[in-house]
């Protein structure tokens, strides 16, 4: 954890915050970023909420160039899992050698405070995890609609304001590493309670793997999800074993409504605040680093910790 956070400007993907109050504002400040992508030979994509999706489409009169893509497949999934969508975009889209596919995205922070944690992550991440991505960015905020707690937190990790008076210098940005740093792991009471499983030294890694499997299928849950979260405790778990100091433990707890699993090591752990939002070498996958990115993808939340006993990684899955 780092002190409060301070303004610092960074160059890379150009993320824009657009914050509007009106379907005037909306279409103002939207539609020319879209219709000038067009001329120049920019795609054009919307992945927004229906309200404003009915709103830009209006405008646009249909414009059959534009892109409109659910906004649930997008940002109803994890937060690796949308960035790996939007890169997976850039690939794909048909357009002009140079141009780039412009967005004008609408996050769903779900349900929870929780949830909302998780994509104000993802709002810092990507100003990382997509330079070099021939992508644009322009979220829009409902100023109307959105809790504070959202509104504060697209002012931190915006480099760039979208006005009716042109793009501007945000000057309440946060360097997105120090951002991501200064935002809480946040409790979780069901940990307070005795897990239902505790290896305290991880020797056996078969043997636990098995154990871990023993628990979840008492678990009623779908047996894709259950196989999921599976897959990523062996991951983490590996990885503490492999790259971590000993002992290596692993706690399990299984709540009425989530799974937790925490894994820890006795090493120093690492200090990237984007680690496993991507392949850790990028697309060669065979070079392995695969881990916490798979696990990212597999689970609702991945917390890491560290102290002065190690490192620990806390994986949680919803069951409704």
């Amino acid at each position: 954890m780092t002190g409060q956070p301070t303004a610092h400007a960074v160059h890379g993907y150009p993320h824009d915050a657009l914050f509007y109050d009106s379907a005037d504002d909306l279409v103002e400040v939207a539609m020319p970023f879209l219709t000038r992508g067009l001329e120049i030979g920019d795609a054009a994509v919307i992945a927004a909420g229906a309200a404003a999706t009915r709103v830009l489409c209006d405008a646009l009169d249909g414009d059959p160039r534009v892109h409109v893509l659910e906004r649930g497949d997008v940002y109803n999934a994890r937060t690796a899992t949308a960035i790996t969508t939007y890169r997976r975009l850039a690939e794909r889209e048909d357009r002009a050698p140079g141009s780039r596919v412009r967005i004008v995205g609408e996050i769903d922070y779900g349900r929870t405070d929780r949830d909302r944690l998780e994509w104000q992550r993802y709002e810092a991440v990507i100003n990382e995890a997509l330079v070099g991505w021939p992508l644009s960015g322009m979220c829009i905020f409902d100023t109307a609609r959105l809790p504070d707690t959202v509104l504060e937190s697209a002012s931190s990790t915006h480099q760039h304001l979208a006005t009716r008076q042109g793009r501007q210098r945000n000057g309440r940005f946060v360097d997105p590493a120090e951002y991501l740093r200064s935002l809480p792991v946040p409790p979780d009471p069901l940990l307070d309670t005795a897990p239902r499983l505790w290896a305290k030294d991880v020797a056996d890694f078969i043997g636990l793997r098995h154990a871990v499997a023993a628990e979840l299928a008492t678990v009623a849950a779908p047996r894709d999800l259950i196989d999921d979260f599976l897959l990523a405790v062996d991951e983490m778990t590996s990885n503490a074993v492999r790259h971590g100091l000993p002992p290596v433990s692993l706690r399990l707890w299984i709540g009425g409504d989530r799974i937790v699993c925490v894994i820890g090591d006795s090493g120093p752990g690492w200090d990237d605040p984007f680690a496993g939002y991507g392949p850790a070498h990028g697309e060669d996958l065979s070079r392995g680093g695969m881990g916490l990115w798979l696990a990212r993808q597999l689970c609702d939340h991945v917390d890491i910790e560290h102290g002065d006993d190690g490192a620990r990684v806390r994986l949680t899955t919803r069951l409704t």
